[in-house]
């Protein structure tokens, strides 16, 4: 059986998806807001998040986020973490156009030739997740190389930063695969399969859609 390529990603309800967890973790273009997830954390959506995490099988990033967790997950290992055990003992796998140091154990850096790298992950893995990693994820979705896009919407609007879809994306369309779960501070968790090109129709034909 073929494995999966799984995007998960953080974002507000105007598509923004930068700096997620922290003030540091992507102040990039002067961005104010980092951290604008943590007010939205509740019981019932971190107990989704912890379980998705826990069928990870291997990790898939982009330069950026693997700073990020390399220099935070290793030291919370033994802490009676899931999210720690998991990332700290699955392989990475690093996007980079340069030369990285990836002292993270069982890090590799990623080929140049993307297509070829996924194919080899969906040989190796059941289940290769790509978390946050958002200048990466618009290759993977522009070329269609996932199969699944694990939205976590948030109601807020913050009005700049970097977007899940930006300008210029590739149009495409998805289907949902399963019913949106709602968190009990209004979190939505959407997932999605690509579900082919775009297709265009006229609403008012023969009055369908009234």
């Amino acid at each position: 059986m073929t494995g999966r390529i799984v995007i998960d990603i953080f974002m507000t309800l105007d598509g923004v998806a930068q700096a997620p967890g922290g003030p540091d973790e992507d102040p990039s273009s002067g961005f104010p807001y980092g951290g604008w997830q943590a007010p939205f954390a509740d019981r019932a959506s971190g107990e989704q998040i912890v379980e998705g995490i826990t069928r990870i099988d291997a990790l898939l990033l982009g330069r950026r986020t693997y700073d990020i967790f390399a220099a935070y997950w290793p030291g919370h290992a033994g802490q009676a973490s899931v999210i720690a055990d998991v990332l700290n003992g699955v392989p990475k796998y690093v996007a980079s156009r340069g030369t990285p140091t990836l002292d993270w154990a069982e890090s590799t850096l990623l080929g140049p030739d993307l297509s070829a790298e996924i194919a080899a992950l969906r040989d190796r893995y059941d289940e290769t997740h790509v978390i946050g990693s958002i200048d990466f994820a618009h290759s993977l979705l522009d070329a269609g190389l996932f199969d699944e896009l694990n939205l976590w919407v948030y109601p807020l609007v913050l009005g700049r930063g970097k977007k899940v879809f930006p300008e210029g994306a590739v149009p495409s369309t998805l289907r949902l695969v399963e019913p949106p779960f709602g968190s009990e501070t209004g979190a939505v968790r959407l997932r999605y399969a690509p579900a082919g090109p775009v297709t265009t129709g006229d609403m008012g034909a023969d009055d369908r859609g009234a």
